[in-house]
């Protein structure tokens, strides 16, 4: 076990970024393997042994016979090699003595190579190897390094695993890229012409009140104390509150949030229920009357605008047929049907054509061709062989608009008066509130990360190639 970790703490160590994220980690591990890296080093003389090494080899391959033996063959080579070339030489013992020293030496330096006092020895003396000598040799700086630094076996065990490493790199990342964007949207929303204050305020609003405004969000201290304050509530979850309510934000998004998964998942419910079937069937009967009616059936919902169709189905259903409730209500499942029907319409079109052309490109391997061969029903090649490996182009397209669809779609959340994330965040970005746009972007890129992960993840139980090459990563 102990072999195990060390092995992996010098595969950490190879990759510049991880053995930052080690050294930080396992901090009190590191310093005090500092500490005797440096009195090692200082001490450390490179004492030559090899003489006497190469000494007490000579004495071993002497006292069990083999120097003895060794000069016996060399010289019986010699005689027979004159012999077939039909020479004879007045120097035969100087050849041989000249031979056999040379062969003796290789044999001499081959053993002296094996010997673990000659490796010892020459051994570089390097911080990953007296922090791995101390791991395996003392077992009382073991325990210390296990109760000071467990954040750096806890990276050891994730850099173990290929799936858990891949995800922590994944995440990673994602931290990067959600300072990136606060950075960016912020730096955008304090150049914008726009004042929050006069915008709250209104335009009757004295200089007195707008300077108190100001003072109270801290909009008048300078660029980079507003943009650090900002870092910081990413850091701590806390994005303060918004101009306009005086509400905290993360608690305003967080009512927010099972009402926009609500209407996601049911959206996403009735796309796979049309898309899935209607794509293979296209897949399978291509040219079909079946085939050019739903194709162009796709490309309609496609074009048609999320906001006209949200109201023709209001028009049609809840005025003239009274059929259906015209706005959404969370205690009402009936409310999410027209919602769930425009955001699936769109979703559906896409699903159903890259589901098409995947399998259209599958059906036709040779794969396929053998598995009918075999006598296999066609509804078994189709679902079991086809469908699975044209999955994951799929998958791509639904994770992405899945993704895209959590983050909130503002023009139907307007149209049925859905009180979700993206109908909020649009809002407030007109004022600007600074601190609910942000909170907002950072939600989005969240979600859309996830979501990306969770496909990347998925990509490996679908096909056994990206399986293997991650845990090769």
């Amino acid at each position: 076990m102990k072999k195990n970790m060390t092995d992996i703490l010098e595969r950490i160590f190879k990759k510049p970024l991880y053995r930052i994220f080690a050294v930080l980690l396992g901090l009190p591990t590191f310093l005090v393997s500092f500490i005797v890296y440096c009195v090692k080093k200082s001490s450390f003389a490179k004492t030559d042994k090899t003489a006497q090494l190469k000494a007490s080899i000579l004495r071993e391959l002497e006292a069990s016979g083999k120097k003895q033996a060794l000069y016996e063959e060399t010289k019986q080579f010699l005689q027979n090699k004159q012999a077939f070339f039909k020479k004879t030489s007045n120097n035969l013992d100087k050849q041989v003595e000249e031979t056999f020293q040379k062969e003796l030496d290789k044999l001499v330096e081959k053993q002296l190579q094996a010997c673990e006092e000659y490796k010892s020895s020459f051994r570089p003396v390097t911080l990953l190897n007296v922090t791995k000598d101390l791991l395996t040799e003392n077992s009382l700086f073991l325990l210390f390094s296990v109760i000071t630094s467990l954040p750096l076996y806890l990276l050891l065990l994730i850099y173990s695993n290929p799936y858990a490493k891949y995800i922590f790199e994944r995440l990673v990342m994602m931290v990067f890229v959600l300072f990136g964007v606060v950075f960016l949207v912020f730096t955008i929303l304090h150049m914008s012409p726009m004042d929050p204050a006069v915008n709250i305020l209104g335009q009757t609003a004295t200089p007195e009140q707008i300077q108190e405004f100001n003072r109270v969000y801290g909009l008048d201290e300078p660029y980079l104390n507003q943009l650090f304050r900002s870092f910081k509530g990413l850091i701590t979850m806390d994005m303060g509150r918004s101009y306009a309510g005086n509400e905290i934000v993360f608690e305003a998004i967080a009512r927010k949030f099972p009402v926009t998964l609500q209407v996601t998942f049911a959206s996403l419910a009735v796309a796979l229920v049309l898309a899935i079937p209607s794509g293979i069937v296209s897949a399978v009967k291509p040219y079909s009357t079946f085939d050019y009616v739903f194709m162009l059936i796709a490309l309609l919902g496609l074009s048609i605008p999320n906001f006209w169709l949200g109201l023709v189905l209001i028009l049609n259903f809840s005025i003239n047929l009274q059929w259906l409730p015209a706005t959404y209500s969370s205690t009402d499942w009936v409310t999410l049907i027209m919602p769930a029907i425009v955001l699936g319409t769109g979703l559906s079109a896409s699903v159903a054509r890259m589901t098409r052309s995947s399998m259209l490109e599958v059906i036709n391997q040779d794969y396929i061709t053998t598995a009918k061969a075999k006598g296999l029903s066609s509804r078994t090649v189709i679902l079991r062989h086809a469908l699975g490996n044209a999955m994951i182009p799929i998958v791509t397209v639904i994770g992405l608009q899945f993704g895209g669809m959590l983050g909130g779609s503002a023009v139907t959340e307007k149209v049925f008066n859905i009180n979700g994330i993206g109908s909020y965040i649009v809002d407030k970005q007109f004022v600007p509130d600074i601190p609910v746009v942000l909170a907002g972007v950072v939600y989005v890129s969240v979600i859309i990360s996830l979501a990306n992960l969770f496909v990347d993840i998925l990509y490996a139980f679908l096909d056994p190639r990206i399986k293997s090459k991650m845990k090769n990563y």
